[in-house]
């Protein structure tokens, strides 16, 4: 997996204090998360592939899996002895204090429809905190990462990363994201978004790992998730904050295992709290 001449794979340069962060781990989830989300594309837009339902009733396809043996394959060779968690194959043990969560199509309904706002997403965890991470769109080639202490960096179609940062927008003047609406209901919490809704200035559903990258890049203010897995946010959680934003679960808590999620910037997240009160 390149580190220093990652831009030959890339096409960007890795910046230099970040190549050999945790021992690689961030160059590796970067190259990664850039080649199992290009390797969709494959399907992207195509009949290539068929949608099969699983046990909970959400879809997956064959780009799914490929993008996830991907990663999976090249951390058994790079880092044997680190965890791994990913949506489509579940948990491989391991005797290193690292964890990588993995979720190869974030917003598989949106690539099934042929719509460009999926992401592919790593994360690297240690005792269930999220050190890095990285946000992957294929289809638009953005690109967003962060460890900790290092900052987050944003690139668009392979132009040098550069530091990127939340806004400082009110949400009277901002953007409320989610990803389905109607995961507010499921939790009976529709009146949350009504509140929320009511208070934005605009309201869109650019959600999963798009919406995220939107916050951490200074062009939405909230992304709530009513309802999210650990490999749906554990990739979040560092960007948005080393962009200087908030994550929470809707309690408050600084985990992404909360079983829901919210990001935003430092000006509303106070506001957005408040509107989720009585639903938590």
């Amino acid at each position: 997996m390149p580190t220093d001449n990652a831009a030959d794979s890339l096409g960007f340069q890795i910046p230099a204090a970040l190549v050999t962060c945790m021992d690689g781990r961030l160059a590796a989830a970067i190259s990664l998360a850039v080649a199992a989300g290009r390797s969709t594309l494959d399907f992207f837009q195509t009949s290539k592939f068929s949608v099969v339902r699983k046990g909970d009733n959400s879809p997956v396809t064959a780009a799914d899996h490929r993008a996830e043996e991907l990663i999976r394959q090249q951390l058994e060779h790079l880092y044997p002895h680190d965890a791994i968690l990913g949506e489509e194959f579940g948990v491989r043990v391991g005797t290193s204090p690292y964890q990588w969560i993995v979720d190869p199509i974030d917003g598989t309904k949106s690539f099934i429809s042929g719509v460009p706002l999926y992401s592919t997403l790593v994360g690297i965890v240690q005792q269930r905190e999220c050190l890095a991470g990285v946000i992957y769109i294929p289809a638009l080639d953005e690109i967003v990462f962060a460890a900790r202490g290092l900052g987050a960096w944003y690139s668009a179609r392979c132009e040098p990363p550069t530091r990127c940062q939340v806004s400082s927008r009110s949400l009277a003047e901002g953007l409320f994201l989610t990803s389905q609406v109607d995961t507010f209901c499921k939790r009976g919490a529709q009146n949350c978004f009504d509140r929320l809704q009511k208070s934005a200035y605009i309201t869109r559903t650019w959600g999963d790992g798009y919406g995220y990258l939107l916050v951490a890049t200074g062009r939405a203010e909230i992304m709530v998730d009513p309802i999210a897995n650990p490999w749906d946010l554990a990739a979040v959680q560092p960007i948005v904050e080393e962009a200087g934003g908030r994550f929470s679960d809707w309690r408050g808590n600084s985990s992404v295992f909360g079983g829901d999620g919210v990001g935003s910037n430092s000006v509303v997240y106070d506001e957005v709290m408040q509107a989720l009160s009585d639903n938590r």
